[in-house]
């Protein structure tokens, strides 16, 4: 058995014994995360990937499901996975929904899997998908296209002669119809629906003629509303009877009394508050166990006085017994909680001194880190103005004199000598911008990262990309300048040591935090080898940056496999 076929077994397993042995908790997520890290397979990282997802999602841990769905998106992307793309799609647009207030308009995941659904011709998905689309815009404000959808969806289910889910549909235009256009043409659709719904969908057709009755009762037509309710009673429901039938009772009391047919709606209302009473029933069957058992105890009192005074005589002793071991205990209790209170008093005073001592020590560093940053900058933009006034207006100079002795040396030499001078020119140059393009006041990290990112590409020949998700806004200027000097010096790493031909960077807004990853398809390395005194690669420098904002530092990197460099950093 190969190492791939391996994994993909190993994956079907998890799948399957997900709900039993990890219960969506912390150790199925170590489990993906430990074949991320292990596979070298493409395929099956990108998988394991959209599991992880899967198990962030099932926790309601919507930002990390969202951040790595996206991951898995990106790579089943690149591997050209057209059906893992979508599973993708549909599942980021179906997470999007769940959240109430998110800027992110989900429509586009939808929109991407309605693509792929179309291209495999796939008519039963296809009828799903645009399902989805109405449910979507079932509100008061896109109610029209809802109908669309769910117009079209019809016409779907006609042609493959799906009569439950052309009911379905019925009765959902129904709805729609009784919330936001008429009563009349609601009454249409519930009409349809009963027509296509078949004898053993009784639970569908007991609901359907409520909502027809509904629209009768909006117009006041009490005597057609309770007609349908009627209708309703016939069938025997498969759950909920009792749940449904009081709803069915109380719209029947209703109906009456607005006739003024008393005695009906006292009638319905009985059966009503009998149901009502009975969801109840296992309460009131303690109560009537409780009721015969002191009916029993009368009766043995009576019965025989003797033996119920000498219980009582004994019980006494057994209360009194019992209260001066009760009372001991709450006295023994109460004076030993009485002392750890005390020693948990000395602990905590012991504890703010050290934490008094520690805040003012983390204030002192912070003062050290905000100088120290203050002068990097200083110190940047002096270099950038040397490099490129200076030493790259001398290096044009003897670039330009040079060529003044080209008739009188060997071509061969001079074209060797000219290009090293081109060469040394064009690196000065590349610095100078790298190193000068901070965050301008006026721009903003996003403009200044993809500032850099285009100067960059250029100069080194490197494709370096800049996705932006919800950074529509300006941060604070003293944190956009920290991150843009930390994706800075995360760039400067790719150029120095990854070998890479692409870079992508993605900037995130969680509205509580921003998240920063940076990928590249380079030669990848051990992350366990890189340690914060290893200065080669200025990881101190980037995470005390972090740290001087209470952020988080990820790396993940493989041999061959490239480089994902992973920052959070709260708001």
């Amino acid at each position: 058995m190969n190492h791939f076929i391996k994994h993909l077994l190993i994956l079907t397993l998890a799948v399957f014994t997900t709900a039993n042995v990890f219960s969506f908790n912390e150790d199925s997520i170590s489990f993906y995360r430990q074949e991320i890290k292990s596979t070298k397979n493409s395929t099956v990282k990108a998988k394991s990937i959209f599991l992880l997802a899967q198990q962030f999602d099932n926790l309601n841990k919507a930002d990390s499901a969202f951040f790595y769905y996206t991951k898995a998106l990106k790579l089943n992307k690149d591997l050209n996975s057209d059906s893992e793309t979508a599973s993708c799609n549909r599942a980021i647009f179906t997470l999007l929904v769940a959240q109430n207030q998110l800027n992110i308009d989900p429509i586009s995941y939808l929109d991407a899997y309605y693509n792929y659904v179309k291209s495999t011709d796939d008519q039963q998905q296809l009828l799903q998908v645009k399902l989805d689309y109405a449910s979507y815009y079932f509100n008061p404000k896109e109610h029209k296209k809802a109908k669309t959808y769910y117009l079209d969806a019809l016409t779907d289910a006609k042609s493959l002669q799906d009569s439950f889910t052309m009911a379905k549909i019925n009765t959902n235009l129904g709805l729609l119809h009784s919330g936001f256009f008429s009563q009349d043409s609601a009454k249409v659709y519930y009409k349809r629906a009963i027509s296509l719904y078949k004898q053993e969908h009784s639970d569908q057709l007991f609901s359907t003629y409520i909502n027809y009755a509904n629209a009768f009762e909006k117009e006041k037509n009490f005597v057609e509303a309770i007609k349908h309710l009627e209708q309703a009673k016939k069938f025997k429901l498969t759950k909920h009877e009792k749940m449904y039938h009081k709803i069915l009772y109380g719209k029947l009391s209703n109906c009456y009394e607005q006739l003024e047919d008393y005695k009906s709606a006292l009638n319905y209302y009985d059966k009503y508050i009998n149901i009502k009473d009975s969801l109840n029933i296992e309460a009131q069957n303690v109560e009537i166990s409780k009721v015969k058992e002191q009916f029993d105890n009368e009766k043995l009192r009576a019965d025989n006085l003797e033996s119920e005074a000498k219980r009582i005589q004994n019980r006494n002793l057994l209360f009194g017994s019992l209260g001066v071991i009760l009372f001991g205990s709450i006295t023994f209790f109460l004076i030993q909680k009485n002392t750890r209170k005390k020693q948990r008093l000395a602990e905590q005073e012991k504890q703010l001194e050290s934490q008094k001592l520690a805040t003012t020590l983390k204030e002192q560093e912070l003062t050290a880190i905000d100088a120290m940053i203050e002068g990097q900058e200083k110190e940047r933009q002096r270099i950038a103005n040397d490099l490129h006034d200076d030493l790259g207006g001398l290096m044009a100079t003897v670039k330009l004199h040079f060529n003044a002795l080209k008739d009188k040396s060997t071509p061969e030499l001079f074209d060797k000598t000219n290009s090293l001078i081109d060469e040394a020119y064009q690196k000065v140059r590349t610095v100078a911008h790298a190193k000068s393009s901070g965050v301008i006041a006026k721009q903003g990290l996003l403009k200044a990262v993809q500032h850099m990112a285009d100067k960059i590409s250029v100069a080194n020949k490197i494709q370096i990309d800049v996705l932006d998700h919800g950074l529509d806004q300006r941060l604070e200027n003293s944190l956009e300048l920290t991150l843009f000097r930390v994706i800075q010096e995360l760039v400067t790493n790719v150029l120095k040591h990854a070998n890479a031909s692409e870079v992508t960077i993605h900037l995130t807004n969680h509205e509580d935090s921003i998240n920063i990853m940076v990928e590249d398809n380079g030669k990848g390395f051990n992350p366990s080898q890189i340690t914060k005194s290893n200065t080669g690669m200025g990881i101190n420098s980037i995470d005390k940056r972090i740290e001087h904002l209470d952020g988080k530092l990820t790396i993940e990197s493989e041999i061959n496999q490239g480089t994902t460099v992973i920052v959070d950093i709260p708001i």
